[in-house]
C-alpha cells in the first residue's frame, strides 16, 4: 500500500498522525521556516510516544540549502544525536553555490547516518538539474527524495514528478515522494502517476487556549501574524487519506 507521511511541529501533532493511520512522521520545528531541526527534547519524547518510524529534519535555519562550515558541523552534530537516539530515518539535504547537490558533504552525512533511511528534502526543487540529481542521490545511497516536482505546489509539478518517478524505478533509485500542497482533495493526481509516497501536513489551524491576549506586542519578526493560533495535525483528514489510498488500491488490483 502507498504510504502516507505526514508534517509534524509538535508531540501532540505527531500522536495524532499515529493514532489516526499515518505511515511515518516527518518531525520539525519552526514552522514559519518549512520546518527546522527539532530540540532535544522533542526527539526525547518522540522516541517515547511514538511507535511509527519518525524521521525528523535536520536543518539549522530557514532560507536557501547552502551552508557555511559552522552550519555544516551543526548538521553534523544533530545528524549524529538523532543516530544515536535510535531514529530509522532522518530528513536533510544540502545544495552548493551552484544549485548542485554537494556531493562531498551528503557523502559525509551518509557515513554519520549509517543504518538510517535517508530522505533528500525539498532542497531537491531548488537544484539546477533534478534529473542529474535524482542519480547522484542514487549513488549516495538515498533512500527518497521529497518533492513538489520543482513548482511551489506538487500539484502543479505533477509532470516532473511522474517523470522522476518513471527515471527512478529504471535506475533502482529514490522513492519518488511528492510533497506541498498535497491534501485529499488532489491525493487521486499523486497515485494515478504511480507514486507509492506522499507527504502531507493534513493540518488545521486551531485558536490558542489563552483567555488574556496582550495587545499591541508581538514576538513575531512578522507583525502581521498572528500568535494566539497554532498548526495542528487534523486527525480526521489523516484517516481520510489513509482511507481513500487503501481504497484505491483495492479498485485497481
Amino acid at each position: 500500500m502507498a504510504k502516507l507521511e505526514i508534517c509534524c511541529f509538535g508531540i501532540e501533532c505527531a500522536q495524532a498522525a499515529q493514532e489516526y493511520g499515518a505511515d511515518r512522521i516527518e518531525l520539525c520545528s519552526g514552522a514559519a521556516d518549512g520546518g527546522l531541526t527539532p530540540s532535544y527534547g522533542y526527539l526525547k519524547l518522540a522516541r517515547e510516544k511514538i511507535h511509527i518510524p519518525v524521521h525528523p529534519i535536520v536543518r539549522p535555519r530557514g532560507g536557501d540549502f547552502c551552508y557555511n562550515m559552522n552550519e555544516f558541523e551543526v548538521i553534523c552534530e544533530d545528524l549524529k544525536m538523532i543516530n544515536e537516539m535510535g531514529f530509522p530515518g532522518a530528513v536533510v539535504g544540502i545544495l552548493d553555490t551552484e544549485g548542485r547537490i554537494d556531493i562531498e558533504r551528503m557523502q559525509t552525512l551518509m557515513k554519520i547516518a549509517q543504518g538510517m533511511q535517508i530522505t533528500f528534502h525539498r532542497a531537491f526543487d531548488m537544484c539546477i538539474n533534478p534529473l542529474l540529481a535524482l542519480e547522484q542521490l542514487k549513488d549516495l545511497g538515498v533512500a527518497r527524495i521529497l518533492t513538489s516536482g520543482q513548482q511551489q505546489s506538487a500539484e502543479l509539478g505533477l509532470p516532473l514528478l511522474k517523470e522522476l518517478n518513471n527515471k527512478s524505478k529504471e535506475i533502482s533509485g529514490p522513492v519518488i515522494m511528492a510533497g506541498a500542497g498535497v491534501r485529499l482533495a488532489n491525493l487521486s493526481k499523486f497515485m494515478e502517476i504511480g507514486l507509492t509516497e506522499v507527504h502531507s501536513s493534513a493540518g488545521k489551524t486551531v485558536p490558542s487556549s489563552m483567555s488574556y491576549r496582550k495587545v499591541g506586542v508581538t514576538m513575531a519578526s512578522n507583525s502581521e501574524s498572528d500568535e494566539f493560533t497554532h498548526y495542528c495535525v487534523d486527525g480526521s483528514t489523516v484517516e481520510a487519506m489513509k482511507d481513500y489510498i487503501s481504497i484505491t488500491e483495492k479498485v485497481s488490483a
